[in-house]
């Protein structure tokens, strides 16, 4: 792979004209990547002073630390094949940590005259929701309710922060979910309307009058950074960046234009503000996020070790194409102007990117709450329209062949998730049939309606069979 580093997009804007008009609450590897480099390209383009506070509330306070030493200025490496284009990054003008600063100095940067828009990437365990609305039996949300001046969680801390805003006398703020959950915008704002109505009804109603909570929807693959990533960054930059990121060359970010006041230009940066996130959010969540694991349990199971490992596999390249194409699609309202043959061809591509390493056990991860909205939707839609969805049922059957922890050669497989203590203990006393009857017995994942269809059960547990007795290539190519 050649380094190609001197191409290094300094920053070009006066950071000193930057002021904390924007928070991001769980800063990771995708925020750095993705939501701060669409804003870094709005300031390149524009002259502002969209600052950005960075923050995180439980793990991650030295990283925070670390950026500060760095004047918060970080690096991301775009990906190929045979290229890195580096980019310095520097719209980040504070970091704050509650475990570090007090959870104070959180809220009192949430009632900032000067904020206007918070944004969200807390995964879909930060939202503390139990189906579609806020689990109020979660130690943290119940917590948070019984102490709300002292939150711990992120939906406590953003109420917390509303409520010093109306005291204030001051405006509402957009709260811009970027996590990759269906409906995320209508989810987020359910949480924190039923927190606020739980702990004062008037700071419910102005929250719900005031504050705007827009659906978005993001793509771009990030893989986790290990040491040969930091050192192919240190090679390509002549220096270590311990904050630095290494990504892919795509990046999308559609966002429901609904805001509660000055919002971002990000859409010089190429976002796309739409009335209607939902067509753009389930055609992704199902063809790329739904693909991906897909691959990732059956990818893993077979011995692949990334993403780009199973594309270089002509059986599972098939597969991956054939799911998106013949299972995906046709459960889609696909959004205008948009050539799913081409969409499809285009995943296929990125999914092949070898400099990426994306692990498949990092994909695996969290299945609990990932399945619902990858793949069983769509599966909802087949049994009620009589579609064939024979790669779909493998994707399910794959995903319980993981959650027993071990792969077809009998190597160890790290299980992290939720609900990884129930499948143990039900790996552990239980196969074959009598293991899918349990894994099934799981609402959080299958709801209600799934348990008690025949076809469904009969399905997955033909698939699961057939991936144990024949092994993941054979089943696959046996059902091309």
């Amino acid at each position: 792979m050649t380094d190609k580093s001197n191409q290094i997009q300094h920053i070009t804007y006066d950071r000193a004209d930057l002021r904390p008009r924007l928070l991001h609450i769980g800063f990771g590897a995708f925020a750095k990547a993705h939501t701060l480099v669409f804003h870094d390209e709005m300031l390149r383009h524009v002259e502002g002073n969209w600052g950005v506070v960075v923050a995180r509330l439980n793990s991650g306070a030295d990283e925070l630390t670390e950026l500060d030493h760095a004047d918060c200025i970080y690096s991301v490496g775009e990906m190929s094949d045979t290229d890195l284009l580096l980019r310095e990054v520097g719209a980040v003008v504070k970091t704050l940590h509650p475990m570090r600063d007090g959870v104070s100095a959180l809220l009192s940067q949430i009632s900032s005259p000067e904020l206007a828009v918070i944004t969200l990437t807390i995964t879909e365990k930060g939202y503390c929701l139990s189906g579609d609305h806020l689990d109020l039996e979660h130690p943290g949300i119940d917590r948070d309710l019984r102490s709300s001046s002292r939150p711990t969680t992120s939906i406590g801390v953003i109420v917390e922060g509303l409520r010093l805003r109306q005291e204030a006398g001051l405006g509402g703020v957009t709260v811009l979910s970027c996590d990759n959950l269906p409906s995320n915008g209508h989810l987020c704002r359910r949480a924190i309307l039923e927190f606020s109505r739980k702990i004062d009804p008037a700071l419910h109603s102005w929250i719900e009058t005031n504050c705007r909570f827009p659906c978005s929807m993001v793509d771009r693959i990030t893989p986790a950074m290990t040491e040969a990533s930091f050192d192919r960054l240190e090679n390509a930059l002549g220096r270590p960046d311990p904050n630095g990121i290494l990504c892919e060359p795509f990046r999308q970010w559609v966002i429901e234009d609904s805001f509660a006041s000055e919002r971002p230009a990000w859409d010089l940066a190429g976002a796309e503000f739409v009335t209607d996130v939902a067509p753009f959010e389930e055609m992704k969540l199902r063809l790329l996020n739904g693909t991906h694991s897909f691959l990732a349990y059956l990818g893993a199971l077979a011995g692949k070790e990334t993403i780009a490992d199973c594309m270089a596999d002509p059986v599972f390249l098939t597969a991956a194409r054939k799911l998106m194409l013949d299972e995906q699609v046709p459960t889609l309202e696909v959004p205008e102007g948009v050539e799913v043959s081409r969409y499809a061809d285009s995943l296929i591509n990125r999914f092949s990117n070898t400099a990426l390493h994306h692990k498949t056990t990092q994909i695996a991860s969290d299945g609990s709450q990932k399945l619902p909205q990858r793949l069983l939707d769509s599966i909802r839609r087949h049994l009620e329209t009589g579609h064939p969805w024979p790669l779909s049922a493998l994707a399910v059957a794959g995903w319980m062949l993981y959650c027993r922890g071990v792969s077809e050669a009998g190597d160890p497989l790290p299980v992290n998730d939720p609900l990884a203590g129930q499948y143990a203990d039900f790996a552990a006393d239980s196969d074959g049939p009598d293991y899918v009857r349990k894994m099934l017995s799981l609402s959080p994942v299958f709801g209600r309606d799934f348990p008690g269809s025949p076809a469904f059960a009969d399905a997955v547990q033909g698939a699961f069979e057939r991936l144990r007795k024949d092994g993941v290539l054979k089943t696959l190519s046996a059902t091309l």
